[in-house]
């Protein structure tokens, strides 16, 4: 299924079901999911580590690369899907929520273009 096809909830469950099926909520605290979250985002990063901007781009035209960055991108949103079942956190309305915040902080007009 793709991403046209699958809702967050569905996502949220397919997670959930994983990690009941091994009882593995009990080593789910925040602090527990937090800290696995940001090493799996230093794995992905790795593959971006020495680099350029041009060549982390071309990335997506190597199959074998785009795969091993898929799987540590997807262990990232598993790891934060999870936070969000751990904590109830309503990851639509936050991101929502969130993105308003940063539009009003980084309004269009003034920011276009602009990575400052």
């Amino acid at each position: 299924m793709s991403d046209a096809e699958t809702t967050v909830a569905e996502l949220r469950a397919l997670i959930r079901h994983f990690v009941e099926e091994r009882d593995w909520r009990q080593f789910h605290a925040p602090k527990n999911l937090a800290m696995s979250l940001a090493i799996e985002a230093a794995e992905l990063m790795e593959h971006f580590q020495w680099i350029s901007a041009e060549q982390s781009r071309e990335i997506a035209a190597d199959p074998g690369q785009l795969a091993e960055v898929s799987d540590e991108l997807a262990d990232v949103l598993c790891y934060a899907l999870a936070m969000a079942n751990q904590l109830e956190i309503d990851l639509s309305a936050a991101i929502r929520r969130k993105m308003k915040k940063n539009e009003e902080k980084y309004p269009a007009g003034e920011f276009r273009g602009r990575a400052k």
